[in-house]
């Protein structure tokens, strides 16, 4: 803005000046002076006819160029304001449809991707649950084909030892023959190779036959179970809890367990269930290869012996009344143990904690859990029923579907077991 008023002033000097130099040449005119309000001012105000006269004549060149001047610099000040404003209104109203748009954007983008997350969710979601249903499809098929190889094997080792016996029978036939018959037994040596070579390949088939048989009682789960805990080792903290919805309040019951324990020392716990006054209400443990069942207290006790192998799966039930004391021990559905007078009369309580690969033996401070007397290995098939079963149904919880018959307090797959401190489901 300064330039340009620098410049009108300039223009309006160099007029003034050559007006001055016009007025000079005419002595009945004095000197006239410009103010900066571009009006013509006189040394001394002349008389009312000469300013009324003055009024009425034309403007000059000289008035007309100022006139114009003027105009033209207000014109340039108003084109320039205007011009200052335009974009300032261009400006807030471009911000504002920005703004606008950034919203609209931003509420659109926040729907699209709750819309695609939720979508993604549910697709992972059937994604998941399909897996998991080939899983146990995949499990329970590879469970039946290797239940029928089990069952093959003991078809064929049964038909090897009826060639076997077959065979022997055939050689001491043969010993017993006489002197007389020689063709026939020369017939016969010129067979032994032969016999010989069939005898060996059945040794060996037998022999592998024995070797899968061990491997899958190693490895595999009892049939019928899908799932079984694994201890991985004797631990304080390492054990499961048991939580029943019924009640635990019982005159009589039976508890049935498949085990294959690491290591059993003098007392190895496998499950036990007691409360705050007494923690030993009811314990199956193992001590060495012996099972032991004890109700109401450790000294009301049943031992059976020589049933525990570490390494090998073993199916355990042990049940006990209190009308008359009776308690009796099972192993591998054979009974293997039993007594009377066991606890007789006893009630055990409700309101304890059951639990597995340990005791509430309350050893320490507000009770805890010796490490010594924690269980190692794997255990499934906890069942657990209010009443004595019968030997024919104790026989059927260890073979067949072993998982899949459960008791009406505890049934395994059915009531709430949670490993702690290490422990886990495997398959």
């Amino acid at each position: 803005m300064l330039p340009r008023e620098l410049l009108s002033l300039l223009m309006l000097l160099c007029a003034f000046r050559l007006s001055a130099s016009v007025v000079d040449e005419d002595d009945d005119y004095e000197l006239m002076y410009v103010n900066l309000d571009n009006e013509i001012e006189g040394p001394a105000p002349a008389a009312e006819e000469a300013a009324s006269c003055d009024c009425q004549r034309e403007h000059s060149k000289w008035d007309k160029l100022f006139i114009m001047l003027e105009n033209s610099q207000m014109k340039e000040n108003m084109m320039l304001q205007a011009l200052d404003e335009l974009p300032r209104l261009e400006l807030q109203t471009l911000r504002a449809e920005l703004s606008q748009l950034a919203t609209t954007l931003a509420g659109t983008v926040t729907t699209v991707t709750s819309r695609v997350a939720s979508q993604v969710e549910q697709a992972l979601l059937r994604s998941r649950d399909q897996a998991e249903q080939a899983r146990r499809l995949q499990e329970s098929e590879q469970g039946k084909v290797l239940e029928h190889v089990l069952q093959l094997s003991h078809n064929v080792s049964a038909r090897l030892g009826w060639l076997e016996s077959a065979w022997r029978g055939r050689a001491e036939e043969q010993a017993r023959q006489t002197a007389l018959q020689q063709d026939k037994q020369h017939g016969s040596r010129g067979d032994s190779p032969i016999l010989s070579s069939l005898w060996k390949e059945l040794q060996q088939t037998r022999a592998e036959l024995r070797a899968s048989q061990q491997w899958a009682a190693q490895h595999l789960l009892p049939a019928g179970c899908e799932t079984a805990i694994l201890f991985p080792m004797r631990s304080r903290k390492i054990f499961g809890s048991v939580h029943p919805t019924s009640a635990m309040t019982l005159s009589s019951f039976t508890a049935c367990i498949w085990l294959k324990v690491t290591e059993a020392l003098d007392k190895t716990i496998v499950f036990s269930y007691g409360t705050r006054f007494n923690p030993y209400e009811i314990q199956l443990y193992l001590s060495r290869a012996s099972a032991v069942l004890a109700v109401g207290s450790a000294r009301h006790k049943l031992a059976a012996t020589n049933v525990v192998v570490p390494g090998k799966w073993l199916h355990l039930c042990g049940s006990w009344s209190s009308e008359n004391g009776s308690a009796s021990l099972w192993a591998q559905g054979e009974l293997a143990a039993s007594a009377w007078h066991v606890a007789g009369a006893h009630t055990v309580p409700d309101g304890g904690i059951l639990q597995l690969g340990q005791e509430k033996n309350g050893c320490c401070a507000g009770g805890g859990f010796d490490e010594a007397l924690a269980f190692s290995g794997k255990l499934t098939g906890f069942n657990l029923w209010d009443r004595v079963l019968s030997p024919a149904e104790v026989t059927a919880q260890s073979t067949g579907d072993t998982c899949g018959t459960r008791g009406n307090v505890v049934g395994w797959g059915v009531t709430e077991v949670l490993p702690h401190g290490g422990a886990q489901y495997v398959s």
